[in-house]
């Protein structure tokens, strides 16, 4: 691995710790990894995952506004009701509008990376393409804090232990094992924690 695989596998675990305790610093990290990325798949010809991690760069930093606001939200809230705001999550109602839309561009998604991972030779594109979608649709949710956004993750995470599996990636399917664990922790720690505001 060079520099900057090391770099982005360290910076995304640093994520995934931020992303569990809900603290808006996430969101940088996710820049600088997101930016790193966009770098490491430019050189090696790699644009979809360029591209993917455009888009990464993109919802962070629409994700760092978004929590700013909610996190003085809650605070206010907090205020309000004599509670201690430091330890909470804050949470917004997810609507059927977004469920809906959100359904319709995974389905549509899926279908055309599915077609264009078709022509690039890869050996399980339906797999793939839905792993990717999911994970793109698991973020924008992150970025308006939807609780929800975790069993899309605890999915996607799963269904990426079955492609490393399958593909013999025994250091990637160990990798995707820990980040289902996380999933299914931080909706824990979210669901215990989160208020809606």
């Amino acid at each position: 691995m060079d520099l900057i695989e090391i770099f982005t596998l360290v910076t995304g675990l640093v994520y995934l710790v931020l992303e569990i305790r809900q603290k808006n610093a996430m969101w940088i990290v996710g820049m600088l990894t997101s930016a790193a990325a966009v770098w490491m798949f430019a050189s090696r010809d790699l644009y979809a995952s360029m591209i993917l991690n455009i888009y990464y760069l993109v919802i962070s930093a629409a994700g760092f506004v978004s929590w700013r606001k909610d996190r003085a939200r809650l605070e206010r809230k907090s205020l309000q009701e004599g509670a201690e705001g430091g330890n909470r999550i804050h949470l917004n109602r997810l609507n059927v509008r977004t469920v809906v839309w959100s359904a319709a561009a995974a389905a549509a998604g899926t279908a055309v990376m599915v077609a264009v991972l078709k022509n690039t030779g890869d050996p399980m594109p339906w797999l793939d393409a839905m792993i990717a979608v999911l994970n793109a649709i698991a973020t924008y949710w992150l970025s308006r804090s939807y609780f929800q956004q975790w069993y899309i993750l605890v999915v996607a995470n799963i269904m990426s232990v079955v492609l490393c599996l399958a593909q013999g990636l025994p250091f990637m399917t160990a990798q995707y094992v820990f980040y289902t664990a996380a999933s299914v922790y931080g909706l824990v720690r979210w669901r215990r924690r989160g208020v809606y505001l």
